[in-house]
């Protein structure tokens, strides 16, 4: 017996671009001291305000069924903090709450896209992708950006892509190049959109992630609100991944069919979780900060390590928890490089092949360990790479 072709094509080469990382907690598990820079994982746990505000809410007996567009409690909550981050009137009914971002981008691109139709997204892309837009029955294709530009899309590119798309899936700050879509290239999507008639996507986990520049929706531009479905989350802001609680916000119709695919399909976020996102998410900016800041202080860290040698060009890392790292300078792919990394230095990272064709010769670095052993791991790597180098120089 067959499994459906949906499920038989869902990675398409089949290769989810996973395999560095599944090798090396094999290694761990095999008892091999292992530094891993691989996953967006915080090195911190979700603070105990918020662990406490979930124990509360399970106690007093929040453990049942929860309304399925999301409590009302939370629903206000998202769509309160929506409206005051975005300056768009937002309500209840234009947010139905998900389990987790994962599950809120699928169900934006069942929101718009027939079986057949053809989705659009940017490569380099988060490795779900693809599979994602194709789980939904749609025609994923690509749009490549390049490291030349900081990886920051081309409208023409973008227009030259859009013949017989329904929807453009778009991510700033970006994993995993650590871009920040800069007002002109976001004013320029919109542009496209609304001139070919798209759907955009816009995957916004990171938006509290910023190191330079400054956060855009795009549905606060003029005319995108009616066309724009926003994936939000609580794992990147709050620590929570394991949580997973997410949200889509959109027109109010659009999440009205929404709130049928979650009627079958998940059927809803357990209740004390949604009442302890929405005890984090009314903590204010400061507990955000506090779980970026990290991130924020690795980012500076790295910058001064990566100053000091000429091997590694990083590429502009204005938000997000990752560095994307050019490693062409050593005449290895970057599945090449981090499977030697793995191998002959015990450090575990991305190679940029995962994400597509359009970071090869580079890998992604997560932020996601201590100072101290971050900073030594990468210096590491600096080393290893000009080491490589000097090889290939002398050959």
């Amino acid at each position: 017996m067959k499994v459906s072709d949906r499920l038989a094509h869902l990675i398409e080469d089949g290769n989810d671009g996973w395999d560095v990382f599944y090798r090396a907690r094999q290694m761990i598990s095999d008892g091999r001291a292992i530094t891993e820079l691989t996953i967006g994982e915080h090195d911190i746990r979700t603070d105990p305000t918020i662990l406490a505000a979930m124990d509360l809410s399970a106690r007093q007996g929040h453990t049942g069924y929860a309304m399925v567009p999301g409590t009302d409690l939370l629903r206000d909550t998202v769509a309160a903090r929506v409206e005051a981050r975005t300056g768009v009137p937002t309500r209840r009914d234009n947010v139905v709450i998900t389990s987790g971002g994962q599950a809120a981008l699928f169900a934006a691109h069942v929101a718009v896209c027939n079986p057949g139709d053809v989705a659009l997204y940017l490569d380099p892309y988060y490795a779900t992708y693809p599979g994602t837009i194709r789980a939904a029955g749609a025609v994923a294709r690509t749009i490549q950006t390049s490291a030349e530009h900081a990886f920051q899309p081309r409208a023409s590119q973008i227009d030259a892509a859009a013949d017989g798309a329904v929807s453009l899936l778009i991510n700033t700050p970006n994993n995993p190049t650590g871009a920040v879509y800069s007002p002109e290239t976001l004013n320029q999507i919109a542009d496209i959109c609304q001139k070919r008639d798209l759907w955009l996507i816009s995957d916004e986990v990171y938006d509290t992630q910023v190191w330079d520049g400054t956060h855009i929706s795009p549905r606060m531009l003029p005319n995108m609100a009616e066309r724009s479905l926003v994936v939000g989350s609580m794992s990147k802001s709050h620590a929570m991944t394991g949580s997973r609680c997410g949200w889509v916000v959109g027109p109010e119709h659009v999440i009205s069919h929404l709130i049928n695919l979650s009627t079958h399909t998940t059927y809803g976020v357990p209740g004390f979780i949604q009442d302890a996102a929405s005890f984090a998410l009314n903590a204010g900016p400061a507990l955000e900060e506090d779980v970026a800041a990290p991130f924020r202080r690795r980012r500076s860290l790295a910058v001064e390590i990566l100053n000091a040698q000429n091997t590694i060009r990083l590429i502009p890392a204005q938000g997000a928890m990752y560095l994307m790292l050019d490693i062409r300078a050593t005449a290895l792919s970057g599945n090449e490089f981090a499977n030697a990394l793995l191998d002959t230095q015990d450090i575990a990272v991305m190679p940029g092949e995962s994400f597509g064709k359009a970071a090869a010769g580079h890998i992604r670095v997560a932020m996601t360990i201590d100072d101290d052993r971050f900073s030594s791991a990468l210096s590491t790597i600096c080393t290893f790479a000009a080491e490589l180098a000097d090889r290939r120089a002398a050959e």
